[in-house]
C-alpha cells in the first residue's frame, strides 16, 4: 500500500521591498524542490517600506510569473496565523552570509517556540546574489544609479517612479 500523496507546501515570507533578483532566484530553486511555494508579503513590519503592500504583491507577481507552482499573497499579521491557514508548517529563508543568520536563527527560533511543529529552511543565496538587498536596490535607486541588473525591469521603472531624477 503507497502512501497517499501529501502536497509540500512551504512558505517564504518577505517584505520584497522592493522584489529582487536574488529572492527571485530563491523561489525558482524551492520550486525545484516543493510542490508549491507561496510567496507571503507581509503587510505589517517594522520596516519602513517605500512600496505600498498592494504594489509589492504585483511586483512580485511580475517578477515570479511563469515559475510552475508559485503563488503569491500578502499576509496581515503572525506568520504561525499564515502557516495555519496555509496548511504548513514549513518556512523558507535565504542567507546570504552569516550575519544574516544570528537574525533568522532569532525568527526560527521564536516561531518554533509559539508552534512546536515550524520548520525553517535555510538556502545559501546564489553567489552572484550575495551582496543583493533591497535596501542596496533601493539607496542605489533613489541616488539615481540604474538597478536594471539587480532588478526586473517592471521593478526598475517603479523605483524609477518613486525616485525621479532631480
Amino acid at each position: 500500500m503507497s502512501e497517499p500523496c501529501v502536497k509540500r507546501r512551504i512558505i517564504y515570507p518577505g517584505t520584497f521591498d522592493p522584489i529582487t533578483h536574488g529572492h527571485e532566484d530563491l523561489v525558482r530553486r524551492a520550486a525545484a524542490l516543493f510542490d508549491e511555494v507561496v510567496v507571503a508579503v507581509a503587510a505589517q513590519t517594522a520596516k519602513k517600506t517605500i512600496f505600498p503592500l498592494t504594489e509589492r504583491v504585483t511586483l512580485a507577481e511580475a517578477t515570479l510569473d511563469g515559475i510552475p507552482g508559485v503563488r503569491i499573497r500578502p499576509f496581515p499579521g503572525l506568520l504561525i496565523h499564515l502557516l495555519q491557514e496555509e496548511g504548513t508548517h514549513l518556512i523558507l529563508r535565504g542567507l546570504r552570509a552569516i550575519s544574516d543568520f544570528e537574525h533568522e536563527f532569532q525568527l526560527a527560533s521564536i516561531n518554533r517556540r509559539m508552534d512546536a511543529q515550524i520548520e525553517t529552511l535555510f538556502l545559501m543565496t546564489s553567489d552572484q546574489h550575495t551582496f543583493l538587498s533591497s535596501s542596496l536596490v533601493r539607496e542605489i535607486s533613489r541616488l539615481g544609479g540604474d538597478v536594471g541588473a539587480f532588478v526586473q525591469p517592471v521593478v526598475a521603472e517603479a523605483l524609477k517612479r518613486h525616485f525621479p531624477a532631480e
